[in-house]
């Protein structure tokens, strides 16, 4: 059998050859790669990077970042990353259980301490994370858009120094983000600028920053995300809207059929509010945050029983 011979090939094939190894040389070169602790900084390093990084967020579906609990194969990965994105505020309790490089961790809220909230001691056990305690500060501050700008604008600073990305599109990305996460501030203030006398209930404490933003009360219960309340926690939550008034309750992830039927069914509102900690069902951040405080609006205005 003859052996085929470039010389016998088409000049334009042999050019596609070419360019297609060519090609898959440059896609062979790995960009950088940036590993954050939750979806929010997550959104923030991507929208910031672009194309020009590869930001990861190693939690599984399903699993709570604050106490995930990552593989060796997790560590391995993320020790080896570029840039390692904390949030600060005592948010994801592996950090202190394994050995990161420091010259590569990098922490987003640094510059805003001064604006955690202090909270109250509450041990509880929380899925397969074990016993864990909520004492010290409130971890989500993502949640105040203010606090979400400063993140971001903390990672831009980053992302430039350590060249893993052009740092005038990089900043230039910030500009477009901080005009989203603004506006998204303005509609939250004008959202919920009627409702912040309206008591709530949320199923987790995980909105102390919204509430101090917009001046919301919301007493928080301990229930699991996406776990059907137990007779003792439909009791708890009972005693909690004699003793607050609450006609509304927040729910950080959507509970299983017939759970939120049950809850309505005392004269509560139902509302899923997702904290952003996991992608959103749908949408991005801006959006999902944006949808959210739509709902909560509404539900904080609907009349009980409707």
């Amino acid at each position: 059998m003859r052996k085929l011979s470039f010389v016998l090939w088409p000049r334009a094939v042999v050019a596609g050859l070419l360019l297609a190894v060519l090609s898959h040389g440059a896609l062979a070169e790995e960009r950088p790669r940036v590993v954050a602790v939750n979806h929010a900084l997550q959104y923030f390093a991507e929208r910031l990077g672009g194309e020009d990084v590869d930001v990861i967020f190693p939690v599984p579906e399903g699993t709570d970042p604050s106490f995930w609990r990552p593989s060796i194969s997790d560590i391995s990965g993320i020790q080896s990353a570029d840039l390692i994105l904390l949030n600060g505020a005592g948010f994801a309790t592996w950090i202190d259980r394994v050995s990161l490089p420091r010259s590569r961790v990098f922490n987003t809220s640094r510059a805003i301490e001064d604006r955690f909230i202090v909270t109250e001691s509450i041990t509880h056990s929380h899925g397969d994370g074990g016993e864990h305690s909520h004492e010290g500060l409130a971890s989500y501050t993502w949640l105040d858009p203010t606090l979400a700008g400063a993140q971001a604008g903390a990672i831009a600073g980053a992302l430039a120094a350590r060249d893993l990305a052009p740092a005038d599109e990089v900043f230039a990305n910030l500009a477009a983000l901080e005009a989203d996460l603004e506006a998204l501030d303005n509609a939250a203030q004008a959202g919920l600028a009627t409702v912040s006398e309206t008591p709530m209930i949320a199923t987790h404490p995980r909105y102390q920053y919204l509430a101090a933003r917009y001046g919301l009360s919301i007493t928080s219960l301990e229930w699991e995300a996406g776990v059907a309340p137990t007779a003792d926690e439909m009791a708890e939550l009972e005693a909690l809207m004699t003793e607050t008034g609450a006609r509304v309750l927040i729910w950080e992830a959507a509970p299983p059929d017939g759970a939120m039927a049950a809850t309505d069914a005392l004269g509560l509102t139902s509302v899923v509010f997702e904290p952003m900690a996991h992608a959103p069902q749908g949408g991005d951040f801006v959006e999902g945050f944006n949808a959210a405080i739509a709902e909560l609006a509404a539900a904080a205005t609907t009349p009980p029983g409707n």
